[in-house]
């Protein structure tokens, strides 16, 4: 049943991070350059946050007043997150209700190996029909 396949079916691997001592001008310029809605934020290895383009409109960060901000202080703290073991049924529940557009997809030591997207799971279902 494909509801149950595993989230790693689905996720991007190869996710753009941003280290939580980078400057708010490198997010921004990572979000354009790879026209990409999510940034999880990390310390050395461990996911502390993310940062999304809508907490950048929401906060009216500009590229010319994006460095008076810090990563931290635009970020998100309280996590939803999955595990690499998970479904792609339980990634569709959690983002079903609109709140989350994205979920940063961890191992089981808590180091984030993908990001699970809205647009990943479209891609998906395409696939299937």
């Amino acid at each position: 049943m494909k509801q149950l396949d595993p989230i790693s079916h689905v996720m991007t691997t190869n996710v753009k991070t941003v280290q939580i001592n980078q400057k708010m001008s490198e997010v921004l310029r990572l979000l354009s350059e790879n026209q990409i809605h999510h940034v999880p934020v990390i310390d050395g290895r461990k996911l502390v946050g993310i940062i999304s383009t809508t907490d950048i409109i929401r906060l009216n960060i500009t590229v010319s007043t994006a460095d008076g901000w810090s990563i931290e202080r635009v970020m998100k703290k309280n996590l939803v997150t999955i595990e690499i073991r998970d479904t792609v049924r339980k990634a569709a529940q959690l983002m079903s209700d609109g709140i989350f557009h994205s979920l940063p997809v961890i191992d089981k030591d808590g180091h984030l190996v993908g990001i699970i997207t809205s647009t990943d799971l479209i891609r998906y279902l395409v696939k299937l029909c």
